[in-house]
C-alpha cells in the first residue's frame, strides 16, 4: 500500500448547483465543454472548493449536488434506469457505499494511486475488494469536549468513560435512527461486545444524554456553545471548530471505528471518463491539500494533516468492522433503535 418508496427527485434538487449551469451538459466524453456532476453530502463550501480547483486545472465543469447521504442514494436508485450523476463522493464513512454495492448503482473504478493498497490496512478498509469504492480521506469516530468545561486529564478515554456518573445531563450524540455517524456507533458496540451488552449500554448512554439530534454535527456545535460537555462525532467536526477559535478538543478512544470516506464512479454516468479523472484528483496532492485544511486527514502521504491526527497515528485504535455483518443488520439495528428509545 502507498501509506496509506424512493424520494421525489424535486428534494435532490433543492441542492446547491456548484458548477456553472448554463451552455453545455455532459455530453459522454471528457473534454473542454463537457461536465462532470458530483453527487456529495460533504459540506457544501468545501465541495465547492474542490470543484473550483478541478476546473482550474482540468478546464472541465463539475457540477455539485448536495443532499443528505441518504436522499442522494435515493436519487441514485431512481435514476438507475438513467443516471445522472457520473460520480458519487462521501457519506461518514464506508457503509453507506457498502449497502450500495449490491443495489447496482456503483461502477468499478481504482485509481492507480490507489491500485496497491491493501483492501484492508491495520484494521481500516482502504477500498473495496472488487473496486466500487476507494478511501480519499480518514474519518475517527470519537469525543469532542469542552475546553473550559472539561479539563483534558478528566475528558473520556473510552467508551465506558461515558457512562460515569459526572457526564450525566451532560452528553449529547447523534440520533442513531436517522444518523448513519451514531449508526456507527451502535454497530461498533455491537460487534465488538455482542448485541445483548451494547444494549444495555446504550440503555445506561441515553440516561446521560440532555439531547439526541438527527444531525450527526449539532452535538459537536453543542459542545462549542456550552450545551454539552461531551458529544460524539468525526473528528474534523471538532477541530473545525477549534479552528474557529472555539472552546473544543478531540478524543480518540483507545478503541473505535476508522473508516475512510469514499468516493465511486456511477455505473452508466453520461461522463464515464471525466468521472475517473475527477476520482483521480481527489487522491492528488491539490486535493487532498484542500481536504487537510478542511481538517480532514489526508491519505496521500505528500499532504500534512492540519490536525494532530494522521493515518499513522491513529491506526492503532481502529477496530476492525465485519461489514458483512453491518450490511445484514444495518437498516433491523435503526429500525430497533427507534422502537426502543424514541
Amino acid at each position: 500500500m502507498k501509506r496509506a418508496g424512493l424520494m421525489a427527485a424535486s428534494i435532490l434538487l433543492a441542492a446547491s448547483v456548484l458548477g456553472g449551469c448554463a451552455g453545455g451538459s455532459s455530453d459522454g466524453g471528457s473534454g473542454k465543454g463537457s461536465r462532470i456532476t458530483l453527487y456529495s453530502p460533504e459540506t457544501p463550501d468545501f465541495t465547492k472548493e474542490l470543484a473550483q480547483k478541478y476546473q482550474e486545472t482540468h478546464d472541465e465543469k463539475v457540477d455539485v449536488h448536495y443532499a443528505g447521504t441518504n436522499v442522494l442514494v435515493n436519487q441514485m436508485l431512481a435514476e438507475k434506469d438513467n443516471p445522472k450523476a457520473d460520480v458519487w463522493y462521501g457519506g461518514g464513512g464506508i457503509l453507506p457505499f457498502e449497502a450500495a454495492v449490491e443495489k447496482g448503482i456503483l461502477g468499478k473504478y481504482i485509481p492507480d494511486f490507489a491500485a496497491d493498497w491493501d483492501i484492508v490496512e491495520n484494521g481500516i478498509k482502504m477500498k473495496h475488494g472488487d473496486g466500487n469504492y476507494v478511501g480519499v480521506e480518514i474519518f475517527v469516530l470519537g469525543f469532542a469536549y469542552n475546553t473550559e468545561l472539561v479539563t483534558e486529564e478528566e475528558a473520556p478515554k473510552t467508551w465506558e468513560d461515558l457512562l460515569d456518573p459526572k457526564w450525566e445531563g451532560k452528553i449529547q450524540f447523534p440520533n442513531p435512527a436517522a444518523s448513519g455517524t451514531a449508526t456507527l456507533m451502535v454497530m461498533d458496540q455491537m460487534m465488538r461486545n455482542g448485541e445483548d451488552e451494547a444494549w444495555a449500554y446504550f440503555e445506561k448512554l441515553v440516561k446521560q444524554a440532555n439531547s439526541m439530534p438527527d444531525s450527526g454535527s449539532t452535538p459537536t456545535k453543542s459542545v462549542s456553545m456550552g450545551e454539552a460537555h461531551i458529544a460524539v462525532g468525526f473528528d474534523f467536526m471538532a477541530y473545525e471548530q477549534k479552528a474557529k477559535g472555539e472552546s473544543v478538543d478531540f478524543v480518540v478512544p483507545d478503541k473505535t471505528p476508522v473508516l475512510v470516506n469514499p468516493v465511486s464512479i456511477i455505473e452508466g454516468g453520461p461522463n464515464e471518463e471525466g468521472g475517473k479523472k475527477f476520482i483521480d484528483f481527489l487522491l492528488s496532492k491539490d486535493a487532498q491539500q484542500i481536504m487537510a485544511n478542511w481538517y480532514h486527514i489526508p491519505i496521500n502521504p505528500e499532504v500534512e494533516s492540519k490536525t494532530p491526527l494522521t493515518l499513522d497515528n491513529i491506526k492503532e485504535h481502529a477496530v476492525e468492522l465485519d461489514i458483512d455483518w453491518v450490511n445484514a443488520n444495518y437498516d433491523r439495528v435503526r429500525s430497533e433503535w427507534q422502537a426502543k428509545f424514541q
